[in-house]
């Protein structure tokens, strides 16, 4: 824990990370159909762990997050990349061709899933993991 960092800002930040990371979930969710989607989620997401770092340090920053920024990177290009080739592979249609599932859930009711879905999984991940990998990156330079 940093000793020059605000008492405030630590705790205001114990508050905001979790409501930022929610509110990072509902922009990426909604995001096929309204304004949203995986790149603005997976901004404001990394502004919660950017507040994370600045309220505290690296190193707690790295337990928060709880994986390797690297790793997010590449597992949301691998995502990506995925929702493209589905189409491909089961009906023969072109690359990033949209796919729509419908899915009963018991006590929820039709989901919908889609391949946009997971194409904004994956940006939500690789841009929290590049822009988590160059904050981490500077405030290393820092200590």
């Amino acid at each position: 824990m940093r000793s020059d960092a605000s008492i405030i800002l630590q705790t205001a930040t114990r508050f905001l990370v979790p409501l930022l990371l929610l509110f990072s979930v509902f922009l990426l969710l909604r995001g096929h159909n309204e304004p949203g989607g995986g790149f603005i989620a997976g901004l404001v997401a990394s502004s919660a762990f950017a507040l994370y770092l600045f309220a505290f340090d690296a190193s707690s920053t790295k337990r928060l997050l709880k994986v390797e920024t690297q790793l997010l990177m590449g597992l949301g290009l691998l995502l990506a990349l995925l929702s493209g080739i589905i189409g491909m592979v089961l009906h023969g249609q072109p690359f990033l061709t949209s796919q729509w599932w419908s899915l009963y859930v018991p006590g929820i009711g039709e989901l919908k899933l889609s391949t946009p879905l997971l194409f904004d999984v994956g940006v939500y991940l690789v841009v929290i993991g590049v822009v988590s990998t160059i904050l981490l990156s500077l405030a290393k330079v820092e200590e």
